[in-house]
């Protein structure tokens, strides 16, 4: 019953400051991406109706004016991504994969000019990355990529500096990479992942959603929508793991949690430990009654 309480007061706490800090955190990354650009021709805007309910439940970002058949999330639980692709990190220094999946890592495809749902999804990790109680950089870590093969790590780094200064130094800055790279790579790591989006002139239509893969890029679980709960990425971490965490702790856990794969989230096993609970109570007290009558005095002689 403690993993219910604290999973209900968790979500009660996260719910009532979602919507203020996600509009906060849109604000203000598409000012500072607006910032750095160069004046140019004027282009009609881009209207993305249906966002302000994307908040709570959202899947996938849609533009209603254009059809988005190839656009969609194929999960691909058990394949790998390819490790050896080269990005560019937020000082522009070359990386490969191999290089900082070197724990489980979380992996969030975004474009960081979005005016919307990305600045809602990133604004949603800074928010419950600092409350997952696993070592930031030796137990986890996190990667923006960006799938957009025009912006540039002077642009990542502004992003980065949004959200870090978002968590006030809670959460370390080593620790959350903001990527960049040519369109052959990217699209090599989203197909691998099972992630289809497509250009809509300076906008992308794309699913909302982040994937974590083991230490050997084996993806592990997919997350959707813009609200991540610190249980939920939490559970995903340990099952990509792959026994680091002690096995207490992982049997713990995953008799406790399961994964729902129809809504998606990992749900309390409420009649499952009640029962546990029950069975062990009872037993306690069955061989307190044992033990009681074996040490009880027989009558005097």
């Amino acid at each position: 019953m403690i993993c219910f309480l604290r999973a209900c007061s968790k979500r009660l706490l996260t719910q009532g400051r979602f919507l203020l800090l996600a509009s906060a955190f849109a604000l203000a990354a598409t000012a500072s991406a607006r910032a750095g650009e160069g004046t140019g021709p004027a282009t009609a805007p881009v209207h993305h109706a249906g966002h302000g309910e994307m908040a709570e439940s959202a899947t996938e970002h849609v533009h209603p004016q254009q059809p988005a058949a190839a656009v969609g999330l194929d999960e691909k639980l058990g394949a790998s991504i390819p490790l050896d692709l080269t990005f560019r990190d937020e000082t522009g220094r070359s990386v490969t994969l191999r290089d900082l999946v070197s724990v489980p890592t979380v992996i969030a495809p975004v474009y960081y000019k979005c005016p919307n749902v990305c600045s809602f999804l990133q604004g949603g990790l800074a928010r419950t990355l600092p409350e997952v109680k696993l070592e930031p950089g030796k137990a986890f870590r996190v990667l923006s990529v960006s799938f957009d093969e025009t912006e540039t790590p002077e642009l990542a780094r502004r992003s980065q500096a949004i959200y870090l200064d978002a968590m006030r130094q809670r959460f370390p800055a080593a620790a959350w990479s903001f990527l960049t790279g040519d369109p052959e790579n990217i699209r090599k790591l989203l197909d691998a992942a099972g992630y289809r989006f497509q250009r809509q002139g300076e906008d992308f239509l794309h699913p909302v959603a982040i994937f974590v893969v083991a230490s050997d890029g084996k993806i592990v679980r997919y997350l959707h929508g813009t609200h991540v709960l610190p249980m939920d990425l939490t559970l995903a971490l340990v099952e990509a793991s792959e026994g680091r965490i002690g096995p207490t702790i992982r049997r713990m856990a995953q008799f406790c949690f399961s994964y729902d794969a129809e809504n998606r989230r990992y749900v309390f096993n409420l009649f499952r430990v009640s029962a546990t609970a029950i069975l062990l109570t009872a037993g306690a007290f069955l061989a307190f009654l044992i033990l009681r009558g074996r040490k009880t005095p027989g009558p005097p002689r």
